[in-house]
């Protein structure tokens, strides 16, 4: 039987590895856009970075709207399901920290900071989700 999840035990799920989070965002037209993206947790809010002109990045300047979600595909299973609203930030003064924490997260400390300026650039936007409802599930398959 699944059971909930701590906030301990989410924020360990969250940020073990080099696991992607889910991003479904709304189109014009209502219907759902879904697409995986590297992340990292500042406190309960959940940062990563997209182009402007990207479906989603444009999706969000619409609707900040969102829903956000991680999972672990071995059993037993486990999920954590984020929905908030999204804080876009062009040419904040403090994308390239958050650019290359993402990148050390899921290229190692050796491409950390190449991979930082690659994504710190001025068409980025930094993108903060305050969650609104969390769910977050262990041991779905027991």
């Amino acid at each position: 039987m699944a059971q909930q999840m701590t906030a301990e035990e989410r924020r360990r799920f969250l940020t073990a590895g080099t696991r992607t989070m889910k991003v479904a965002t709304v189109r014009a037209d209502g219907r759902a856009h879904v697409v995986p993206v590297w992340f990292v947790l500042d406190g309960d809010t959940v940062v990563f970075t997209t182009g402007e002109d990207t479906l989603k990045g444009r999706h969000l300047r619409r609707d900040p709207r969102v829903a956000l979600c991680a999972d672990d595909e071995t059993p037993p299973f486990a999920f954590v399901l984020i929905e908030g609203t999204a804080e876009l930030t062009r040419n904040a003064p403090d994308l390239l920290d958050w650019a290359t924490r993402i990148a050390q997260r899921y290229m190692g400390a050796d491409l950390a900071a190449a991979y930082g300026q690659r994504n710190a650039v001025d068409s980025e936007l930094l993108v903060r989700v305050t969650p609104t409802r969390i769910v977050a599930q262990s041991g779905v398959s027991d």
